[in-house]
């Protein structure tokens, strides 16, 4: 059961992130979802909304830790760990 439950928190984790982004452009941004991302990667912050987007993932990982379900917290930072590294390589390649 501990991959399974490894991967459960991995998707958990990857679905916190980007409700992250969408919760973020939608109550700091003035212009819609698609125009939000589109002007993103024309001026190069993309990485930066990702970012924001991955503190929502905070709350999955306590509360997992919490109701001591230490791998699906285990996935939660697996998935997080994996997107800062996607952001540190889209940095580099860009």
């Amino acid at each position: 059961m501990n991959k399974q439950d490894l991967f459960i928190g991995f998707l958990v984790g990857v679905a916190a992130n980007i409700s992250g982004v969408f919760l973020y452009i939608s109550v700091f941004s003035e212009m819609n979802i698609d125009d939000t991302l589109a002007d993103a990667v024309t001026n190069g912050y993309l990485g930066k909304l990702i970012a924001l987007g991955a503190i929502l993932n905070f709350l999955p990982f306590f509360v997992f830790l919490k109701k001591n379900q230490q791998y699906h917290a285990r996935g939660v930072l697996l998935a997080t760990i994996c997107i800062a590294v996607a952001i540190a390589v889209y940095k580099v390649v860009s």
